[in-house]
């Protein structure tokens, strides 16, 4: 159901749908390109737009295994004509002779069409008596033929400044016979956690201390964002080291990114600093989970400070700092695609922010789109993370939720899945 009261909404927190309009306004993407080797190429942007200097396909050629004659040869009489076998044209091994009447080419598929003949006939619709052979008639001139240039031709442009190279993309440029490309520079990112209460993984915790988690779950981000992680590791709580952390990664990466140290609370050195070192806004975002997010100038560097709950850093980066780095790629901010599904455990909710539930999407033997939360929400549960493969997206002055309703689910995209 959809309160008509929001008795729990907080008129001071920015929507998240506002908050990515106000991030990217704010981003610039880098002018910066280099030319990599096209193997190394996947992922990456394109800092220019690709012409092809060949047709494609470069030649007439068949497009199936048969034979190839001329349609003016066949017998228009009869359903079927017998042609003479006089050579065969091949992958790489075309045939050289010259095109006569009656006659026929056996052909394979991609092979080039020889000069002359201009049809083909798939070989289940011819039969073979030694050099004699009865072609089947296809339904018109140039059947089975793909014909020079019919994809595209010479001086046309195939790919665009923007586009990221994903797996048809590199074929397509490998097509038109390029080695290198001129992609957008790679985006360097710094990263460190800071907390006395912060161990190592591998080692024994002692009382009041917790393992660096979150260092590794934005790490696991960043592997699907095609950006170069400069991993900074754990600052200990001390004024200087932070301060001296915060000049150091942002000498040397396009973006700095932090997790904790950014609500209305805190009682560490992490927002002094920021505040003295950079140009640094503490937003109050009306999400759940994910309230406090930070944003700003560190130097040169774009900061992003996350919340320090893990689940909510993994959901802050997911909605916000994903667009802002795909910003500075050169890359469109695409609207997440969501569907409807049947809700089959209620959900309790508080109007006043946006929240993303992790749920479970199936669909059941019936067809239909069905979704379960994964158990408990807390923002500190990241097994949550591990089981879902969608959120729950409920609307900021939302109630609750019973089972049965139908609701927004939002599937992971690639930086989850």
């Amino acid at each position: 159901m959809v309160s008509t009261q929001d008795p729990c909404a907080q008129p001071t927190l920015l929507h998240p749908d506002d908050a990515i309009i106000q991030l990217l306004a704010q981003v610039d993407a880098t002018n910066d390109s280099e030319v990599v080797d096209l193997s190394h190429a996947i992922g990456r942007v394109l800092a220019e737009d690709l012409t092809s200097g060949i047709d494609l396909p470069p030649f007439d050629n068949s497009a199936m295994d048969g034979y190839v004659f001329r349609f003016d040869d066949l017998d228009a009489q009869a359903q079927e004509t017998h042609l003479t076998l006089v050579g065969s044209s091949f992958a790489g091994h075309p045939f050289s002779g010259k095109a006569q009447k009656n006659t026929c080419i056996r052909i394979m598929t991609g092979a080039p069409v020889p000069a002359g003949y201009d049809t083909v006939q798939m070989q289940e619709k011819c039969t073979a008596n030694g050099e004699v052979i009865c072609i089947g008639h296809p339904a018109r001139k140039g059947a089975n033929v793909r014909a020079r240039g019919e994809e595209l031709s010479a001086g046309t442009k195939v790919l665009y400044k923007g586009t990221q190279i994903r797996a048809a993309e590199m074929g397509v440029i490998a097509t038109i016979g390029l080695s290198q490309i001129r992609v957008v520079r790679t985006i360097k990112v710094a990263f460190f956690s800071t907390g006395d209460e912060l161990r190592p993984v591998g080692t024994e915790l002692a009382p009041g201390q917790i393992y660096d988690s979150n260092r590794y779950s934005i790490q696991g981000l960043m592997a699907k964002a095609n950006v170069e992680w400069i991993d900074l590791g754990v600052i200990r709580d001390d004024k200087e080291a932070i301060r001296a952390a915060f000049k150091d990664a942002a000498s040397q990466a396009d973006m700095v990114i932090t997790s904790g140290g950014v609500s209305v609370g805190d009682a560490d050195y992490t927002k002094q600093i920021l505040s003295e070192e950079g140009q640094i806004t503490f937003w109050k975002l009306a999400i759940k989970p994910g309230k406090p997010f930070a944003f700003g100038k560190l130097g040169k560097a774009v900061f992003c400070g996350l919340p320090g709950n893990p689940v909510s850093s993994m959901v802050t980066f997911y909605k916000l700092v994903w667009p802002i780095l795909n910003k500075m790629q050169g890359l469109p901010n695409r609207a997440a695609i969501t569907y409807q599904a049947k809700l089959t455990t209620a959900i309790r909710k508080q109007p006043g922010r946006v929240e993303y539930q992790r749920g479970v999407l199936t669909q059941n033997a019936h067809g239909e789109l069905e979704v379960a939360v994964t158990g408990g929400q807390g923002s500190g549960m990241l097994t949550s993370m591990s089981i879902a493969n969608c959120f729950i997206n409920l609307a900021q002055f939302q109630a609750d939720v019973e089972a049965g309703t139908i609701v927004n689910v939002e599937p992971f995209h690639s930086v989850l899945s």
